[in-house]
């Protein structure tokens, strides 16, 4: 019998007043927080919202679920009985919005219509019951402007043209200076080219506008943009939108109206003020679209005294109840505040990190609750180098500081040249007047974005820091010119396109040409050259290290580093690393040495092969005596050679051509025919899974035993000079156990010698790496032979999903990822899907071997906020990653211990 794909769910439809914040799956974010301020009692106009499970229904159906109408229609009739209007009506019209809300906040990615219910005739009675004309005529072009737009798909910029044209003729430059007459012969206008661009006329039914706009949001769920949004931020694609229905509150009713966007916390320092923007008489999509430049929200005080207390009242409860940063959006109509939307804000991340630590000292939250407010990848973002204030590059330009960061690259001015530059390796700016949904993809392409409209609530900032991408907006002094491809700054210089421009989100400054950077401050605190004091960069530095102090109490997981050298080494340890879980001894073997591999390779004789390893055993040692110096005290985990033989030996072409020419001219090289019959003797057409790892120390007598005598020797060394070298040795690629006893068996014995010779006792762990899929289906049989166990999910990734990692990124990942194959490259974060169930199998089955066996990761997602995540679940002891994301792999090891409180924070 097959399932009935109808949700189970007792009903479709919630009035405000019957939900709550913790129905967010069902209601969605927005109407989830607005049944919760109707809860705490706040002014919210009365509404209903339609859930995810409709929008579901309707998505994989095609149709709404059968009784969603009659309930829509038995809410609607309630709102209406509440408000002592009906919808539409002649003479005393009820309006409503119809607006989206996912679970997740989208903001701009979906659809929103407003003034739902006005018509020819029913413009007439809002007239007449605001006693404001102008007022009723602006909201009906609003109404056809965006149900255009939005629900019967006419091309938006007609009705800007449109409007444009209607302001050039009267000579004035905002819309609010148009007069009834005008807006009158504009909605005349708008109706020809909705009957024009969507083959229909606009509809005078009221209830056909509702139901219209329903549709056209749940559809929305699944535009490109939206589908785009979803991917960059990792939002699951099955959740679906719910549709809220709101009465009509009016910030276009006058000067004493308006409506504005507030935030409890600045979102982009974190500081605690009075945060926002407000434009009096406008309708919500004016603020947040950045068309008209709002005023600072601090100015609401001057314009509406009574208002502005109660906002500060409510912004107040709200934080407290919330307990994080707030972001609001309210409207003013006629001196009445209403509340119509509160949602946890976005924000920078170092205003992450800032109110993170302020709420812990206000006793709002604790600590294991901090640490679900940040994240690794704004800690990373957080490390990128910053601007130097010092340069002499010429500041063209000053905006809105909306979102920090650094960024330079070639001035571009549409989203399409932004993605065709960025793909062809160039780093773009992406300017516009002010960006809308439709920018996304070229907004995710830029290293930055440049707008000269807007303020910190208009789309390119709010979007800008939701992906911590750099952004200045509002910077009103530099004239953008889209259709000219060029932008004026003050003097009248141009920047035409592909010119190179530096944007600094922190301060808002726009610069031409490129500007030098220096080191964060965060990097120089992890480097022990920066300490917490008075300015703002120390202000930042105080609360990383509170976060990660925090972080380093609740982790379990250790965080070890892949380093080769010294140098790295040290640098690591500085950065927190707790020992060396990669040391990649291929890479000591390159440079001045590579000459002595090929002596190796190409050796005939058993005299040949030990004079060569006789040379390269005292510079081995050497390496690793540094290498446990700089580690002391610390385990270093040394992986034994690994590498495909080509990359020690010349590339074949190459060395053809210069036996051909040597041959033509009669004078061979000897060397280099013999070099040049061993590369051909030895040449793989899939050299990653061919003669390398352990098959090349079986195949090559002496090769593995003379790194253990280097590795024994050094630790020896080390040991008696009084140090504490803690040495783990790592047989890389093995697929048997039986591979692993024979170099275990070699090892054994050279240990024992190095010990009878220095009178040293060695405790040296011999373990293995898993990274072919048969090693971790026969994990329990290697555990036999193992004293740990490495995970090296880079090979493993590759062998399991049979990718070359060098050839697959640059051809088909990216199509991958924008068909929604993959969310994410299975490089950069674990697939737990294939790679991880591997993974967690191998740890359980080498765990029922060998109870004490040490278990780590050591490829690319060891540093991976996702991947550490998993890899504390599944019981892993260690990560090891690059030096530079230590501090991200520590954060995250925190987070993961404390993540079972349960906050949901994206």
């Amino acid at each position: 019998m097959s399932e009935n794909k109808e949700p189970h769910v007792a009903k479709f439809v919630y009035d405000f007043t019957e939900g709550n914040r913790d129905l967010k799956d069902l209601l969605g974010g927005k109407g989830a927080n607005l049944a919760e301020m109707t809860n705490l009692g706040l002014p919210v106009p009365p509404g209903f919202t339609i859930t995810t499970e409709a929008c579901k229904t309707y998505l994989d159906s095609g149709e709404e679920p059968a009784a969603l109408r009659d309930e829509v229609s038995a809410h609607l009739a309630a709102l209406e009985e509440a408000m002592g209007k009906k919808l539409g009506q002649a003479d005393n019209p009820l309006l409503v919005s119809v607006r989206s809300g996912a679970k997740f906040s989208m903001p701009g990615m979906m659809d929103t219509v407003l003034n739902i219910g006005l018509s020819d005739r029913s413009v007439q009675g809002l007239a007449k019951q605001a006693g404001d004309e102008r007022f009723a005529w602006d909201s009906y072009r609003r109404l056809i402007q965006m149900f255009g737009k939005t629900v019967l798909g006419v091309e938006g910029e007609l009705f800007e043209d449109a409007l444009d044209a209607a302001k050039t003729a009267k000579k004035v430059v905002v819309d609010t200076e148009l007069e009834a007459t005008d807006l009158k012969k504009l909605v005349t206008k708008f109706k020809k080219i909705v009957k024009t661009e969507a083959g229909r006329d606009f509809p005078q039914d009221p209830r056909e506008q509702m139901d219209l706009a329903i549709h056209a949001v749940f559809d929305s769920w699944n535009t490109d943009r939206a589908k785009l949004y979803r991917r960059q931020e990792r939002i699951p694609h099955d959740l679906g939108t719910a549709v809220n229905v709101c009465s009509m509150v009016f910030g276009n009713l006058g000067p004493d109206s308006g409506t504005g966007v507030a935030f409890t916390r600045d979102p982009a320092s974190g500081h605690q003020g009075v945060y926002g923007d407000y434009l009096q008489n406008a309708q919500g999509e004016d603020v947040v679209a950045g068309i008209r430049n709002t005023v600072p929200l601090a100015e609401l005080e001057q314009i509406d005294k009574k208002s502005y207390d109660q906002l500060m009242k409510i912004m107040d409860t709200l934080e407290n109840h919330y307990k994080d940063l707030c972001d609001i959006e309210f409207t003013i109509e006629r001196g009445q505040l209403w509340m119509l939307q509160t949602r946890v804000g976005k924000r920078t991340a170092g205003a992450a990190f800032r109110i993170a630590t302020q709420l812990v000292d206000q006793g709002l939250i604790d600590e294991a609750e901090a640490l679900q407010r940040v994240n690794g990848a704004q800690l990373a973002q957080l490390m990128f180098p910053r601007f130097d204030e010092e340069s002499k590059v010429a500041q063209v330009g000053r905006g809105i500081a909306a979102s920090p960061g650094a960024a330079v690259g070639k001035a571009v001015f549409d989203s399409y040249t932004a993605v065709k530059w960025s793909r062809s390796g160039e780093k773009v700016i992406l300017v516009r007047r002010e960006t809308n949904p439709d920018d996304l993809d070229g907004m995710i392409a830029a290293e930055g974005i440049l707008t000269s409209r807007g303020g910190k609530t208009s789309h390119a900032a709010v979007v800008a820091r939701g992906m911590g991408k750099t952004c200045v907006c509002g910077a009103e002094e530099l004239e953008v010119d889209t259709k000219r491809r060029r932008m004026t700054v003050p003097g009248g210089h141009v920047v035409e396109e592909g010119d190179l421009i530096s944007i600094d989100g922190s301060s808002g400054k726009v610069y031409l040409g490129e500007v030098p950077v220096v080191p964060s401050p965060v990097v120089e605190y992890f480097e022990g050259r920066m300490h917490a004091g008075a300015n703002d960069a120390d202000e930042l530095v105080e609360a990383v290290h509170r976060i990660m102090a925090f972080a380093d109490r609740k982790r379990r997981l250790r965080v070890r580093a892949n380093a080769d050298n010294a140098e790295d080494a040290m640098r690591a340890r500085r950065f927190g690393a707790q020992g060396i879980g990669l040391c990649r001894t291929e890479h000591m073997f390159l440079g001045d040495r590579r000459e002595l591999v090929e002596r190796l390779i190409l050796a005939d004789t058993d005299t040949e092969r030990e004079e060569s390893l006789k040379a390269l055993l005292p510079l081995q040692k050497q390496d690793f005596v540094e290498l446990f110096s700089a580690m002391d005290g610390l385990p270093v985990t040394v992986r034994l050679l690994d590498p495909p033989l080509h990359e020690f030996l010349p590339d074949i072409t190459e060395l053809s051509v210069r036996v051909a020419l040597a041959e033509s001219r009669k004078d061979p090289h000897e060397n280099e025919l013999r070099l040049l019959q061993a590369v051909h003797r030895l040449h793989e057409q899939n050299p990653m899974l061919g003669l390398r790892g352990v098959r090349l120390g079986l195949v090559i007598p002496g090769l593995f035993t003379m790194q253990v005598r280097a590795i024994a020797e050094a630790a020896a060394e080390r040991k008696n000079a009084k140090g504490d070298p803690r040495a783990e040795i790592m047989i890389p690629l093995v697929g048997t156990v039986q591979e692993l006893e024979i170099v275990r068996e070699e090892a054994d014995q050279v240990i024992a010698e190095v010990e009878a010779a220095t009178g040293t006792q060695l405790k040296l762990a011999i373990g293995t790496m898993i990274e072919l899929p048969r090693a971790a289906l026969t994990a329990g049989q290697i555990a036999e032979a193992a004293e740990f166990f490495s995970f090296g999910t880079n090979d493993l990734t590759q062998t399991v999903w049979g990718f070359s990692r060098d050839d697959v990124e640059a051809s088909f990942f990216t199509a991958y990822l924008e068909k929604g194959i993959f969310g994410v490259s299975p490089f950069e974060t674990i697939d737990r899907d294939g790679v991880g169930a591997l993974v967690k199998s191998a740890v359980e089955a080498g765990r029922a071997t060998r109870p004490d066996l040490k278990l780590g990761v050591c490829g690319e997602h060891g540093g991976d906020p996702e991947s550490v995540h998993f890899f504390h679940e599944v019981g892993l002891d260690y990560v090891s990653c690059s030096p530079f994301r230590i501090p991200v792999a520590r954060l995250e090891a925190g987070r993961a211990a404390s993540s079972s409180a349960g906050s949901d924070h994206r």
